[in-house]
């Protein structure tokens, strides 16, 4: 995230920040930068898949310490990697460090990494709580700096590429950001966020008062997520930069300030670039130049009004026109109702899929979702079984192909795969992508359930908000590669009934009248939770089959709301999938087959596991 070492480098000194109360004000939160922080704060356990309910009770506490210091958040979100794809080196490359992340995990070292179905529970959360958000395009980070300006009011964030933006009220980093101790405050001020600001004037003011239009050029020359430095390694092996330039332990800060220091004496930006050409060979030059100056545009604030979409909800930027998207899916990219891998794979036939702590012998856990995906790109890069019947020759040079990144064993490995040809009645000239809300609800149904494998007559007893996850485990069990065992599947059903519970007992909104078995057996479900597991072995090949799960549930959420939700949206905040308890379970019902009664007090979550596990069953 931003430029290289710059968030080290400041925090090491203090100086460069102002003390903040953060009170009565607007705030524009950088929503990538929050949920990972609210993701690695929240969580207890980073190899078993994720527990999204505690990070979505994060999320309600973070924004309801805002709210108590009557702070109203605007949540910016990181959209696809847009038209030119500028950052695919950096992607490839993170890609990979989480790779290492999660063969380390996989093999009980230490780390973090991200569960796969986070941002979905945070969009979701966001929703639930009605915090107002925008998915932008691309990369959000000019859009930030152009609405924190607009409106006057600090950005918080955890990149330091906002170090060098030029913010009017500055920028809060979210390690500084303490809204887990709000204070009281005086009088009738209120109480207020204690915060810290960076100050861009008193960074410069440090490097002999260095020209604040010099940070843009600072921030490429240093390397950022844009560029690379190897282009401009004749410029810094040449150049005598102020107090030398050690390498080994402290390097990196060693030529970061003896580059502050060193643009300090030029007035402004093009006397600075012309300077550092004079170190390159001439044929160097011109490339370099543009290079440098097409990369320092990337620190000026946009001109997209995300003002208008906070008061209008239309979303207007040149770059969606210039990809020539249909309307409602620039609309539902905005809203955050199509994720970014949708426009990725529409735009650049290209997507990347996250791995997770999964048995690294194995194929990659997202093999199991292919065909599910296969259909996602179908509908995107249309394609009708017509067009291939007409001409069974040319079957392969008519079907789209995408390129996906994913892993094989422990490398990263990109892949091409072949689009889904979709049944005639669906992809008839009638329905183009634009006029893909106009299909009859039950035919995007029924392509959602074929799809999955399930007929609706399946999944009629089962409750609405559960139907999706239900179809996904029927598919999940049909598809995964080495098989379901029983103990998993019934591990699966019995934390998906536990998430049933916790939401009838906690739901503040629940209109629903709480029965009294329902709240004992709540009861008893916690003291079991509370007891101490006798086998804390980490089972890697049942975390292999629950991470199958989650992406297949990841594809057949992007699925349905690619075909306008023909079936509910099932909440992920609301404990759908935890996976610390879905592997304790797995290990007790190895032991213990009695755990399968945890319920028992509660004829109604009785019911309910008796009903999915002789669904998926059938």
């Amino acid at each position: 995230m931003g430029v290289q070492g710059l968030t080290g480098f400041v925090e090491e000194r203090g100086a460069f920040f102002t003390e903040l109360r953060v009170r009565d004000t607007k705030l524009v939160i950088d929503g990538s930068s929050l949920y990972h922080r609210l993701c690695f704060a929240s969580a207890v356990d980073f190899r078993r898949g994720g527990d999204y309910g505690p990070f979505a009770a994060a999320v309600r506490d973070f924004f309801g310490s805002l709210r108590a210091c009557r702070v109203a958040p605007f949540v910016v979100l990181d959209g696809g990697r847009g038209a030119d794809d500028r950052k695919l080196p950096t992607l490839r490359g993170r890609a990979a460090e989480r790779l290492r992340a999660a063969h380390g995990l996989s093999r009980g070292d230490g780390g973090c990494l991200v569960p796969l179905l986070t941002r979905e529970a945070f969009v979701q959360a966001l929703g639930r709580l009605g915090v107002p958000f925008v998915q932008c395009f691309a990369e959000a980070d000019r859009e930030i700096a152009g609405l924190a300006n607009r409106w006057g009011c600090p950005v918080l964030s955890l990149d330091s590429d906002f170090c060098v933006f030029d913010l009017a009220a500055g920028y809060c980093p979210l390690t500084h950001f303490q809204w887990q101790s709000v204070c009281a405050g005086e009088g009738a001020q209120g109480c207020y966020v204690p915060a810290r600001c960076f100050s861009a004037e008193k960074f410069c003011r440090h490097f002999s008062h260095l020209n604040k239009s010099l940070l843009p050029l600072f921030a490429v020359m240093n390397g950022n997520d844009y560029i690379d430095l190897a282009a401009l390694e004749a410029f810094f092996s040449k150049v005598r930069l102020p107090r030398g330039c050690a390498a080994g332990k402290g390097g990196k800060h060693v030529r970061l300030q003896g580059l502050l220091n060193w643009l300090s004496q030029f007035a402004e930006p093009a006397e600075a670039v012309d300077n550092v050409l004079k170190y390159l060979k001439k044929h160097q030059r011109e490339e370099t130049k543009e290079l440098l100056c097409t990369s320092m545009e990337d620190y000026t604030p946009s001109d997209v009004s995300l003002e208008d979409f906070f008061q209008t909800g239309k979303y207007e930027c040149e770059a969606a026109r210039k990809a020539d998207l249909p309307r409602w899916v620039l609309d539902a990219l905005a809203k955050g109702k199509l994720a970014p891998f949708i426009s990725d794979a529409l735009i650049l036939r290209s997507t990347f899929l996250h791995v997770q702590v999964e048995n690294m012998q194995r194929p990659s856990a997202h093999s199991t979702a292919l065909p599910i995906r296969q259909v996602i790109y179908g509908l995107l890069l249309k394609v009708s079984q017509n067009a291939e019947a007409a001409s069974p020759s040319k079957q392969t040079n008519k079907l789209p192909v995408v390129c996906e990144f994913d892993r094989l064993q422990k490398t990263l490995k990109k892949t091409f795969v072949q689009a889904a040809s979709l049944p005639t009645d669906f992809c008839d000239d009638h329905f183009p992508l634009d006029k893909l809300m106009e299909v009859p609800t039950s035919c995007r149904q029924m392509l959602l359930l074929e799809t999955l494998g399930v007929k609706m007559s399946v999944l009629e007893s089962i409750p609405s908000h559960l139907q999706l996850p239900v179809a996904v485990t029927c598919y999940w069990i049909c598809c995964s590669e080495p098989k379901v065992k029983l103990h998993q599947l019934k591990a699966l059903l019995l934390m998906i009934v536990s998430g049933e519970l916790h939401r009838i007992t906690n739901d503040p909104d629940l209109t629903v009248l709480r029965a009294e078995d329902d709240s004992i057996a709540y009861n008893e479900f916690l003291k079991w939770k509370e007891k101490k597991l006798q086998n804390k072995d980490f089972d890697l090949d049942a975390a292999h089959s629950f991470c199958q799960w989650q992406c297949c549930l990841q594809m057949g959420l992007y699925l349905n709301q690619l075909l306008c939700t023909p079936l509910s949206e099932p909440d992920l905040s609301s404990r759908l999938y935890t996976g610390t308890l879905v592997h304790r379970l797995y290990q007790e019902l190895k032991s213990t087959p009695s755990v399968e009664n945890l319920f028992s007090f509660s004829p109604k979550m009785t019911r309910l596991y008796q009903v999915l596990l002789n669904t998926v069953e059938s």
